[in-house]
This record gives structure tokens, C-alpha cells and sequence, in this order.
């Protein structure tokens, strides 16, 4: 009996799954597959916070930049599966990473924790003839493939913001792309695109100086970002907009599915705390930020629908070649 034990043990510390009730007993990693300072890093480290006093260790923040997050997320699939690896993600790239070629894995495989939703806002500059969102429209209308927009690149909140557009006004716009969301709302203050579609986080502050006007938010409602500054719902101009809606980045916590149901329910409920905290919500607040805490069930059907809108975007946008549906996604 004793040999049997001692043989189920190790085999469990190959695998790398260790018995729940030894967790965590020491510094857990929170992968972030992006660079420092942008809205899936700042989420995490708020989040990660919360949960690490709940859970009684700390968790490491390890950004991981590369590939359009592909390079951490695959990072987080292939380790160890021991609860000591998490991933902090954004769900746009993340859920259509099989469509990408870089995983044949899908949200499916993983168990995920959905925190925050954060609008794409369409802006331009501050001299710009467009006014309204029924301006701009109208000028992709007349002008197909000649109105400019200036976003982060192919696969980003931008270009998602950017495709919405697109298909809105039946008519193509012409993509210019730029490392980053910083340098593509950089180029709209410039002047060198007519409009930026990226997340609207990224530019708040602009649009409160009066730097930028923000003509949408693919939001369901109208957001305010100041007292009196109201942004509003592109569902007002556009009703039949609402299969794309909400569109911009959802992000969360994530971990490959196989670990044991006590170290989930551990993570279930340092998140829960987590994302109810003061702190997290004051910085989500100052971000404009949705909060939208989701368990674990409730995340993957938030996702069926959302990672299904992401994917039919970028595949009839012809930045994909590989068909959704051999993944099962839903066109919505």
C-alpha cells in the first residue's frame, strides 16, 4: 500500500498537479502576454492584488510580449499544470488564436474568470469634418477605401473597432496600422488618419481635454467619462449595429482546464473577492472600464458569443483563412 501511495504521489508531481490541499503554499505567476502599462497589464496587476490577499501568497506579474499574445498564452498552456501559472488575457486575441495557427485549443480547454470590458470608442481628430458618427459612416459610404484608420494592427481591439465600421457602412476603409494603440491615437492627434477605433480607455483623457472628438462607443449604452461628457452608443444611429455589440476587450484570468475542483474553488473565490474589491473598482472607474466579474461557467457562455463575433470578424475581413466553423464558433 505504501509503494502505491508513494508511486500515485509522484506521479502526481510529474504531472505537476500536487494535492489541492497543499496550495498555494508559495508565490503564484500571472502571465501577461503583452508589454507593460496597457489595459490588459494594468487589469491584471489590479486584479492580482486582490486575489494574492485572499489567497495569503503573492502573485507575480510576468509580462511576455510577442507574437499578438500568443507567445505568453502558449507560454501558460505548455507549463506545468500546478496552479502556479496563470494567464492574465485579453479575450479578442486569445479566443481566436486557433484561427491564427498558433494552438489547435480553444476557450473551451480552459477554465477563465472574465473581469473587465473596456469599448472600443471611434475617435477623430479635433479639426475633423466629422461630428457624428452618422458623418463618418456616410464618408466611408462615398469614399470606399479612401477613409483612413489609424489602429494598433491586424488582430487588435483597434482593428475589431475598425471592421465593425466596416461593416456598418458596407464599404471597406483603408487600414493603417502602427506598433501599438499609443502610436495610433498619437497619429490621430497628428492628423494622419481621420479616425482611431481603438479602445476607448486608451484615449479618455484626450477626449476630455477636447483634444479628440469621440463620436461612438461600441457599447450597448452611452458612457461617461466625465461629469456632462457623455459618450454615446453607436446602437443610437445604428440599431441594426446591436449583432456587433458590445465590441472591444474583455479581459480575465485564465488557467488550462485539469486542475483539482479544491484549487479552482480556491481561485473562484479569491477572484470573486477580488473583483468586488474597493481598489479594483475605483481603478476600473478611472479606466471607464466595465466591471463584469464572470465565474467560470458564466464566462464560457459570455464567450460562445463573444469569441464567435471576434472570429467572423476577422475571418470575413480576410485576416484569417481558416474557417471558424472548424472550431465550432457561431456566426452571430
Amino acid at each position: 500500500m505504501k509503494r502505491i501511495m508513494a508511486v500515485t504521489l509522484a506521479a502526481l508531481l510529474a504531472s505537476g498537479i500536487l494535492p489541492a490541499g497543499d496550495w498555494p503554499s508559495r508565490t503564484i505567476n500571472l502571465t501577461v502576454p503583452y508589454g507593460a502599462g496597457g489595459t490588459t497589464d494594468l487589469t491584471a496587476r489590479s486584479i492580482a492584488n486582490g486575489m494574492a490577499k485572499v489567497l495569503g501568497v503573492n502573485i507575480n506579474v510576468i509580462n511576455t510580449p510577442g507574437a499578438g499574445g500568443s507567445a505568453g498564452s502558449l507560454n501558460v498552456q505548455n507549463a506545468r499544470l500546478d496552479g502556479y501559472t496563470l494567464l492574465a488575457n485579453g479575450m479578442l486575441a486569445f479566443a481566436t488564436m486557433p484561427l491564427n495557427g498558433y494552438t489547435e485549443k480553444t476557450f473551451r480547454e480552459w477554465d477563465i474568470w472574465i473581469a473587465t470590458y473596456a469599448p472600443n470608442g471611434i475617435i477623430v481628430p479635433a479639426d475633423s469634418p466629422y461630428n457624428t458618427i452618422t458623418d463618418l459612416i456616410n464618408a466611408i459610404k462615398a469614399n470606399p477605401g479612401q477613409i483612413t484608420a489609424g489602429t494598433a494592427g491586424a488582430g487588435s481591439g483597434g482593428h475589431f473597432g475598425a471592421e465593425v465600421i466596416k461593416a456598418i457602412a458596407g464599404a471597406d476603409y483603408k487600414h493603417i496600422t502602427y506598433q501599438g494603440g499609443g502610436p495610433a491615437v498619437t497619429a490621430t492627434l497628428a492628423g494622419e488618419v481621420d479616425f482611431c477605433p481603438q479602445l476607448l480607455a486608451e484615449y479618455k483623457d484626450l477626449v476630455i481635454a477636447g483634444k479628440v472628438k469621440a463620436l461612438a462607443v461600441l457599447s450597448e449604452s452611452d458612457i461617461e467619462i466625465a461629469p456632462g461628457k457623455v459618450i454615446p452608443t453607436i446602437l443610437k444611429s445604428y440599431p441594426d449595429a446591436k449583432k456587433f455589440i458590445p465590441m472591444g476587450e474583455v479581459t480575465g484570468i485564465l488557467v488550462p482546464k485539469g486542475l483539482p475542483e479544491d484549487i479552482l474553488s480556491k481561485l473562484d473565490a479569491a477572484f470573486s473577492s477580488a473583483a468586488r474589491e474597493k481598489d479594483f473598482l475605483d481603478f476600473a472607474a478611472v479606466r471607464s472600464f466595465a466591471v463584469m466579474p464572470m465565474g467560470r461557467a458564466e464566462s464560457q457562455k459570455f464567450l460562445e458569443t463573444f469569441a464567435g463575433r471576434a472570429a467572423y470578424i476577422l475571418y470575413d475581413a480576410k485576416a484569417v483563412t481558416i474557417d471558424p466553423a472548424q472550431y465550432g464558433f457561431k456566426r452571430p
